[in-house]
């Protein structure tokens, strides 16, 4: 039996990640593979889970609810502001991203929902928040 992927392991792999309806989101098919450590936070949990205890050349298709991959859909997170508020030099266009800078440093990716005549509306949830998502994973390698 081959070494299996755990906690700790650098692992290389294949994948397509998709909505239930078939849109496809992302895939690194006819790229690089995607690297990262199990355990070190640096991909969706529930996506992390599901190539812990895979081998070398195993394939996988995984459904990942929305509390393992980007959260569920808060509508806390939408706001409604007068354009005046919003001091920028170029047009806004509905679903292009902006990037909102605390006072701690830290850059939030919100998108411009909808607009109108005098307000913008904003959304700071992650484009993929409150989705099931469904990934065809192939595992590469393991270091």
């Amino acid at each position: 039996m081959g070494q299996r992927a755990e906690k700790g392991s650098i692992v290389r792999v294949h994948y397509t990640g998709r909505l239930r309806d078939g849109f496809v989101f992302d895939s690194s098919e006819g790229g690089e593979p995607l690297e990262f450590v199990i355990g070190a936070g640096m991909v969706i949990p529930g996506f992390e889970r599901a190539v812990i205890g895979m081998q070398v050349g195993e394939k996988k298709t995984v459904e990942i609810p929305p509390e393992e991959a980007y959260g569920v859909y808060i509508e806390e997170f939408v706001k409604e502001v007068p354009r005046s508020e919003l001091h920028v030099d170029f047009e806004l266009v509905e679903g292009m991203t902006l990037e909102l800078h605390t006072e701690s440093g830290r850059v939030i990716p919100i998108t411009v929902a909808k607009l109108t005549e005098d307000t913008v509306t904003l959304d700071a949830n992650h484009p993929l928040a409150g989705q099931t998502l469904i990934f065809d994973i192939e595992l590469i390698s393991i270091a």
